[in-house]
């Protein structure tokens, strides 16, 4: 039997503060929503708006960083796979398809929901996302220099 492909690759805003909890096992799991707008030609040769929202289900430490970096209306960029649950509620079948998010890349600046500058975190990325100010490689005079001073980079004076 061949192989599926399931990948989806997604960028919106979010639709609500993303949501933490506790599995029993210990795990977290993060939930958040994504509005997708699009634009289309309607039957009139008009342009029209709409939106799609899609629900996301983040595992673990990624999810972790989404609940503490970004709020409403923040946009992201997500890579998952689609995945389908089903339940029983008050005797009738009920199913949806979700995103479970393998990456999640945070867009944006500050002035855009919230957060700390855009940053790329994945399912398989282990390490904590603190971050350090980065070192100055600007030369000093010998004469006037002191070598235990370290300059440090503004994040937000970069243009990008």
């Amino acid at each position: 039997m061949a192989r599926s492909f399931n990948q989806v690759i997604l960028m919106g805003n979010l639709t609500r503060d993303p949501e933490v909890r506790q599995i029993p096992s210990g795990q977290s799991v993060c939930t958040f929503s994504l509005a997708l707008n699009r634009s289309y030609k309607g039957s009139d040769g008009e342009w029209k708006e709409a939106v799609d929202f899609v629900d996301i289900v983040a595992w673990g430490p990624l999810g972790e960083r989404v609940a503490q970096y970004v709020t409403k209306g923040r946009p992201v960029l997500v890579n998952g796979r689609l995945q389908s649950q089903s339940w029983e509620k008050d005797g009738q079948k009920r199913s949806k398809i979700e995103v479970n998010a393998q990456d999640v890349t945070f867009l944006g600046g500050r002035g855009e929901g919230g957060g700390s500058g855009s940053g790329d975190y994945s399912q398989s990325d282990s390490n904590s996302s603190s971050s350090k100010p980065a070192k100055s490689s600007k030369s000093k005079d010998k004469d006037t220099s002191n070598e235990d001073e370290e300059e440090t980079i503004n994040l937000d004076d970069i243009p990008f």
